[in-house]
């Protein structure tokens, strides 16, 4: 007695074994790389011992960053966050027309400014003077602690 050989069927089922090991693989990648990816300004504050100022939490709050390269960025909230970026303006001038308007509908703006410390005085006392001539009456200085 002689055996035939039985066809094969094809196989219907699709094989997901690999895609799953795909699909790992990108997940531990995309974990790696997140937490890489956040945004920022990069400012060296200066170190200094200072006291903390007090915020109400009913107050809106703008931080102001200056670069060392002259560039202002800024954030517009209920605490200070220097992480955020609500807008930008690339010299003095632009930065004058995008906060005045801004500035004459909230007289209670408290500014908080923070400048890199290798950022040029002259840049600092600027921004501080266009603010002041804006109308802003509430302004402080952000610096981070010194490393004992």
């Amino acid at each position: 007695m002689i055996k035939r050989p039985q066809k094969l069927k094809p196989n219907a089922e699709m094989n997901v074994v690999p895609y799953i090991d795909v699909m790992l693989v990108l997940l531990v990648i995309f974990m790696v790389t997140a937490p890489m990816l956040t945004q920022g300004i990069k400012i060296d504050l200066p170190k200094v011992d200072a006291d903390v100022m007090p915020a109400s939490q009913q107050q809106r709050i703008v931080t102001l960053s200056i670069q060392a390269n002259g560039q202002y960025y800024w954030n517009i909230g209920s605490e200070v966050n220097t992480e955020k970026v609500t807008d930008q303006a690339i010299d003095l001038s632009s930065m004058q027309q995008k906060l005045t308007p801004m500035i004459n509908n909230d007289q209670s703006l408290q500014f908080y400014v923070r400048a890199d410390q290798n950022a040029d005085y002259q840049l600092v006392a600027q921004a501080i003077a266009v603010l002041q001539k804006s109308g802003v009456t509430n302004l402080g200085l952000i610096t981070e602690e010194p490393q004992s």
